[in-house]
């Protein structure tokens, strides 16, 4: 059993700032991060630009240097591995933590898996969580939706040429992808619950879109939802009517949530609107010892703005570890 000071579920953005900040407390912090280093950045659309500058995603006072005024996809991944390195934090990639269980001496045992089955045991004074909400996508509850024509995650536009594609969501994601499938050749139609186009939407981005759907080379369902997939359709209700029609592929562009029952498992309770217990101000959960980081705290703004704010929450709670005094013993 390997004995830890701290340990931080999740290599993202915000768990690696989290680490940095517990570094330079004098503690020496392991990442156990179930993919790769910032997973859900290589998750994100291949030619994805960031809506913040690259001062606003810096972590470790490193800078991030780009020519454009806003880093891509490819930027990001590369500035937050280089960080990692150059920091030497501590991560067992490709490692996925199973169980943490409190100890009655207020310590935390957690059990992992890697990805060749071998299972490892952990103790740890404090606990923080960084898992971010993008392995966990809200889901429909409908027939069909667990085809293997149906993904929550777009990546690029190229193998839906030609294809008959239907978006499920109004938000800044399911326009974005809207446009790059038009400009493929797909067939779009976006289907929104929203009466109209949310104000969420980039304004840049809504005049042309808007323009396309107006020339009827998108077709925007509003009001309306999809109620069934099928091999080859979508069944969609609009007013109390139902439509058939056809399809090849769906997006399921609905949103990530927290995994409530992994955060649940050690006792994290849930709020009323679906996120987990917290205090703002140390970023400590209703569990003593057990901390939140990052996307996983955004409450409603799930999104990359929220790295912005996010890279800043292991400060509060290096601040809370020394105030505290939960780090108890030198390793």
């Amino acid at each position: 059993m390997s004995d830890e000071q701290v340990i931080i579920i999740g290599a993202g953005p915000c768990g690696l700032a989290a680490a940095i900040e517990l570094q330079a407390v004098g503690l020496n912090p392991l990442i156990i991060e179930k993919q790769n280093v910032v997973h859900s950045i290589s998750q994100y659309p291949t030619y994805m630009n960031f809506f913040s500058t690259p001062l606003n995603l810096e972590i470790a006072d490193i800078p991030f240097t780009t020519a454009n005024e806003k880093p891509s996809r490819l930027e990001a991944l590369n500035y937050y591995r280089n960080v990692a390195l150059r920091r030497n934090v501590r991560i067992n990639a490709y490692e996925t933590v199973k169980a943490v269980e409190p100890q009655g001496d207020g310590s935390f045992l957690l059990h992992s898996s890697n990805r060749n089955g071998e299972t490892r045991q952990y103790r740890a004074d404090a606990v923080i969580v960084a898992t971010g909400y993008f392995d966990h996508p809200n889901l429909l509850g409908i027939p069909g939706e667990d085809m293997d024509k149906v993904t929550h995650f777009f990546r690029e536009a190229h193998p839906y040429t030609g294809m008959k594609v239907a978006i499920i969501g109004g938000s800044n994601s399911a326009i974005d992808a809207a446009l790059e499938l038009e400009r493929v050749g797909a067939s779009v139609t976006v289907v929104y619950r929203g009466e109209n186009y949310s104000s969420s939407i980039k304004p840049w981005v809504r005049p042309g879109f808007e323009g396309l759907v107006g020339k009827g080379r998108i077709d925007m369902r509003f009001a309306s939802r999809i109620v069934a997939i099928g091999p080859g359709s979508v069944t969609i209700e609009h007013a109390g009517e139902r439509e058939e029609l056809a399809n090849d592929f769906v997006l399921a562009l609905t949103g990530f949530r927290p995994d409530r029952a992994f955060l649940n498992s050690f006792g994290v309770t849930m709020e009323d609107e679906g996120y987990p217990t917290f205090d703002d101000e140390t970023m400590e959960s209703n569990v003593p010892g057990v901390y939140l980081a990052g996307v996983v705290a955004s409450r409603h703004q799930a999104n990359e703005i929220f790295i912005e704010s996010g890279r800043f929450h292991g400060r509060k709670i290096a601040a809370h570890l020394l105030e505290t005094g939960r780090i108890r013993k030198a390793r």
